[in-house]
């Protein structure tokens, strides 16, 4: 949800394939595990900077470091002020837990994803019965990649955290790094702490899929309107790269747009760890400074953080940053209208 995050991992397996032997499978999965990774981790190092910028906006209201009249006015001013004040090597933190993400995510999405497909796609024919099918392979990812997150969770708070860290050098740093980070919040909160947002992700799963991808609508358009096996376009195979590149980015800037808010909120929840005492509204949060130690609760659970958002901030601020996730979204949309061109001759 917010989901726009993280295209590159759309596993090509939503498509109508026949089934190879295990032993095929396997030795396809590691190819394309490593290719994969080496894509991803170059995607993602070249996206970070963006990420960042989207991750600030939407938690900086959340955030111990960042009072009022510090507070990013849009997209530009944080772009402006990030090297300035941090230092432009800034723009990357995070990364390195969103890139080691990928592979245990990968993995453990092949291991279960077989298993989940025995329940949902069971005695489907993907020929005569493709709309089955494809809403089967969509629940058995979706089922995949929930279970896979009760796993890798930790790491994507981790990222979100250590992103929203706004201090200068060691002394002006929350968290010096991705162990220390799973460190430090593991001691004040326990395993919870790890874990804030989790339930609100997993819905986000539930209904687009994978979340950060909103993966559902994304490979909507590619196998209904793209894919030469349903031949909804005219030609699917001679329509154009210009043609299928703006279906892609109106499919995936919108799956973004609707998961947005789901995300907002998850990144929220993900801020609270390390807070303590009695929940506050965010009016008073902004009225006190960093140097007060002021750390309270301001969320209580997931439905509290969505009432306080919309009181005390607005529903337009269940969309900060989103702007930046559109911007990030069209390579990502181009990625995959560029596989889909090289499949047209392979």
């Amino acid at each position: 949800m917010g989901f726009l995050e993280d295209l590159e991992e759309v596993s090509v397996s939503y498509l109508p394939r026949k089934d190879p032997t295990m032993s095929d499978a396997v030795i396809s999965f590691m190819k394309d595990f490593l290719a994969g990774g080496v894509a991803a981790a170059i995607s993602k190092t070249a996206v970070a900077p963006i990420e960042r910028v989207k991750l600030l906006l939407q938690v900086q209201h959340a955030s111990k470091q960042i009072t009022a009249d510090m507070q990013y006015k849009g997209i530009m001013d944080c772009i402006r002020r990030i090297p300035k004040e941090q230092g432009f090597i800034s723009f990357w933190r995070g990364n390195l837990a969103n890139v080691i993400r990928y592979f245990p995510t990968q993995a453990l999405n092949f291991a279960f994803k077989d298993k989940y497909k025995k329940v949902f796609l069971g005695g489907v024919d993907q020929k005569t019965q493709f709309w089955r099918y494809f809403a089967g392979n969509l629940a058995s990812g979706g089922a995949a990649g929930a279970t896979s997150l009760c796993f890798v969770y930790p790491l994507d708070f981790a990222r979100t955290r250590l992103a929203a860290d706004i201090g200068k050098g060691p002394a002006g740093r929350e968290f010096s790094g991705l162990g220390n980070c799973l460190t430090k919040v593991f001691k004040s909160d326990g395993f919870k702490g790890l874990y804030l947002g989790f339930n609100v992700s997993v819905q986000g799963i539930i209904i687009y899929t994978e979340p950060h991808t909103s993966d559902a609508l994304t490979q909507l358009k590619f196998v209904t309107l793209i894919s030469p096996h349903t031949g909804m376009l005219p030609d699917p195979k001679n329509t154009h790269i210009v043609v299928t590149w703006a279906i892609a980015q109106t499919v995936t800037a919108a799956a973004g747009i609707i998961s947005y808010p789901l995300d907002t909120v998850r990144r929220r929840m993900m801020m609270q760890s390390g807070r303590k005492g009695g929940e506050v509204s965010l009016v008073h949060v902004e009225q006190c400074s960093q140097r007060d130690g002021y750390a309270d609760i301001m969320y209580t659970g997931t439905m509290d953080c969505w009432r306080k958002i919309l009181k005390d901030e607005g529903g337009k601020a269940f969309f900060k940053g989103a702007w930046s996730n559109v911007i990030r979204g069209m390579g990502g949309a181009f990625v995959l209208v560029l596989y889909d061109e090289i499949k047209k001759y392979t």
